[in-house]
């Protein structure tokens, strides 16, 4: 059974609007590098990755900013509402060579625009409670008013 989709007509400051917890692994790391054809060894060799500063194998930032985002997309139900997505990459995301790295993401509304019809959603992006993204923001259509 699915949940009916968010309310977007009834939103709040502050209203959390979604919660989750996605788990990365080098298993997850490998099949985005060949979906996205990004082979840069630092998100798969510990040694060249080490060598360049980091510490240890790393997630492809553009993997951890598509994944924050999948939450808030998910409850909205239509992808087409979202109107602008942006971050800052704080910190990177270390992968272990077993296991996974959990990267938790809530989204909360921010602001309201009311002449726009908009509603800016604020994601906060943490691993074992380290921020991974800053000032990560969505913007997404409201519907008009009946």
């Amino acid at each position: 059974m699915s949940t009916p989709a968010l309310d977007l007509t009834a939103l709040t400051v502050g209203q959390e609007l979604a919660r989750r917890e996605h788990r990365l692994s080098r298993d997850t790391l490998v099949r985005y590098a060949g979906a996205s054809g990004d082979f840069n060894p630092i998100h798969y060799n510990d040694a060249v990755a080490t060598a360049a500063g980091l510490p240890g194998v790393i997630a492809h930032g553009m993997l951890t900013m598509g994944t924050a985002i999948t939450g808030l997309l998910e409850e909205i139900a239509d992808p087409g509402l979202l109107r602008s997505y942006s971050t800052r990459f704080t910190n990177p995301i270390e992968v272990p060579p077993t296991g996974e790295a959990v990267l938790e993401v809530v989204a909360v509304v921010g602001q309201i625009d009311e002449d726009a019809r908009t509603a800016r959603v604020d994601l906060t992006a943490t691993v074992e409670g380290t921020a991974v993204l800053g000032r990560a923001r969505a913007v997404i259509a409201l519907p008009e008013q009946a």
